[in-house]
This record gives C-alpha cells, sequence and structure tokens, in this order.
C-alpha cells in the first residue's frame, strides 16, 4: 500500500471514530446538557410554557422564546451573558431559564447576576424605575442546591427587620433536579433526566427531544453542535495552555533578571517591557 494511501486511510479511519464518539455523546444527551436544551425549547413556546407552568404553579402566557441569547455587558472588558433560555411573557416579564450539572455554574452570586443584566436592559432613556417588568431566574440544576430535599427554592428578597417581602419584582428559582417525587414536578424532572422521548411523560418536551435526537434532520443539527463545541474547547484549551507557556517563560525572565543584576522587581519588569496585566500575574507568582 502506498504512503498516501495509508494516510487517507488513517484520516478516514480517525474521521469515522470522531463521528461514533459523537454520536455517543449525542445519544447521552439530556435536557440537563445546555446545547440540546436550547435547541428543543428555542421558539418552542409550548415546551416553554408547560416548564413555568409546572415551576410557578399556575398558568403562563409566553410570547417569545430564544435559545441561547447573548447579552452584551456594556463596560468594556465586562463580562457577558449566554441565557440557555430567555422567554417573555404576555405582561412583558422576562424569564431566564438555566439548566446546570455542576455546584459553580449555578452558584448563587451567578443568579445574581443574570437578574441583575436582565433587569439592565429592561428601561430606556428617561423611564421611570417603577414601570419596570418582574424578572425571573430559574437554575434546573442536576442536583439538590440546598439539600434539604424540597423540589424548589423560591428566593425574594425581604426585609429582615419585618420578615416582609421587599416586592422588587425580583426572582431567582432554584428547581432540584435530584426531587423524585411522583407529582407534576417530579415528572417533568423525570424529562429532563431521559435520553429519549419514549421515556419521557410530557409530549411538549418529548416532541422536541424526538427531532432532535431521533430524526435525521435534527440529529444533524444537534452533532454538528457537538462538533462545534469540541473545536471551541480545543481551541480554548489551546490558548490556555499557550497563554500559560507565555507567563512562565515571563516570570522566569524575571527571576534570572533579578537574580543576575540585583535589580527590583518593578526594575526588572520595566527593563523586559513587560505589560501592567501581566505584572499582576508574574507578581502573584513570585510570591508562591
Amino acid at each position: 500500500m502506498e504512503k498516501d494511501e495509508i494516510i487517507e486511510s488513517d484520516n478516514n479511519q480517525i474521521e469515522q471514530q470522531n463521528e461514533e464518539l459523537v454520536n455517543q455523546i449525542v445519544d447521552d444527551l439530556t435536557l440537563f446538557d445546555d446545547d440540546l436544551m436550547s435547541l428543543v425549547f428555542d421558539k418552542n413556546i409550548p415546551a416553554t410554557q408547560l416548564v413555568l407552568r409546572i415551576i410557578f404553579n399556575r398558568a403562563i402566557e409566553v410570547i417569545s422564546v430564544k435559545g441561547q441569547e447573548e447579552l452584551k455587558n456594556p463596560l468594556v472588558g465586562g463580562r457577558d451573558i449566554t441565557l440557555d433560555v430567555h422567554a417573555i411573557d404576555v405582561d412583558g416579564e422576562e424569564i431566564d431559564i438555566e439548566v446546570q450539572g455542576d455546584s459553580e455554574g449555578a452558584h448563587v452570586r451567578r443568579a445574581r447576576f443574570h437578574s441583575a443584566m436582565i433587569d439592565s436592559r429592561m428601561l430606556k432613556e428617561g423611564d421611570k424605575f417603577k414601570i419596570l417588568k418582574d424578572s425571573y431566574v430559574i437554575f434546573i440544576y442536576k442536583h439538590d442546591k440546598f439539600r434539604k430535599g424540597y423540589p424548589i427554592y423560591r428566593a425574594d428578597r425581604t426585609v429582615l427587620e419585618t420578615g416582609e417581602p421587599l416586592n422588587d419584582g425580583s426572582h431567582i428559582i432554584y428547581v432540584n433536579g435530584a426531587y423524585k417525587g411522583n407529582d407534576a414536578i417530579g415528572m417533568l424532572i423525570k424529562d429532563f433526566h431521559a435520553k429519549s422521548s419514549k421515556d419521557m411523560h410530557y409530549k411538549e418536551l418529548a416532541a422536541g427531544v424526538h427531532h432532535f435526537k431521533e430524526t435525521e434532520k435534527g440529529r444533524d443539527i444537534v452533532c454538528e453542535s457537538v462538533k462545534k463545541y469540541a473545536e471551541q474547547y480545543a481551541e480554548a484549551e489551546s490558548k490556555k495552555s499557550a497563554e500559560t507557556s507565555r507567563i512562565k517563560t515571563l516570570a522566569e525572565s524575571v527571576k534570572t533578571l533579578m537574580q543576575n543584576t540585583s535589580v527590583t522587581l518593578d526594575q526588572a519588569f520595566s527593563n523586559l517591557g513587560i505589560s501592567d496585566s501581566d505584572r499582576v500575574i508574574i507578581s502573584k507568582q513570585l510570591q508562591k
């Protein structure tokens, strides 16, 4: 076999293995995976209304749903966020639904930040604060965030001295993804854990999962999403490794210069032309 034929055969084998891996990942996806969840809920008003009706325990009419919507921070260098599902109801109230599998992703201060970012977009210049609509940040967390066994934890601001609600319209909700009750919320959680539409209770959710995992057209979309994520992750890791190596090299240069010439740390930074941001990082490393 010629060299080119061997290379082509090896490439084909690698490509086939990658395809098999992607398909296995897609097979294992559930609604707790934000890529699938965002696709299922994007523009899917019936599914969104179902989830919110169960969580809120009341009827709700949603007029807009977007998956993976990015909210830009107005500050230069400020942190942006991407909402898994961004819904708006008929009253103009805004709802962010996030799925999370790890505790850091479901940190209470992240919920606070999401709430602030959503609120900051609601008013136009000159609007009175009192017309600010209610906002909801909902984390459907794979585990029991507060370990008390409740299916849902609702966090609203209260006046500590009186115990009365502040009624500022800001609501943060955690859904216990480990809850196993036989009620509506329990069945909803089971659907979020299900890998197949055949194992789901609610047809509004099953239809979306069926399309994106069990039809050729929908599955192709999910496979491309998984591939794109893998490429972005690999690129990010490569950049992270390169940046770590760059900082390590600079730190070694600073240390060597200080040892050989007895200059101060600031003088070493200046002599080597190291930027202010790099100086902060290198200073911390040299203190270890």
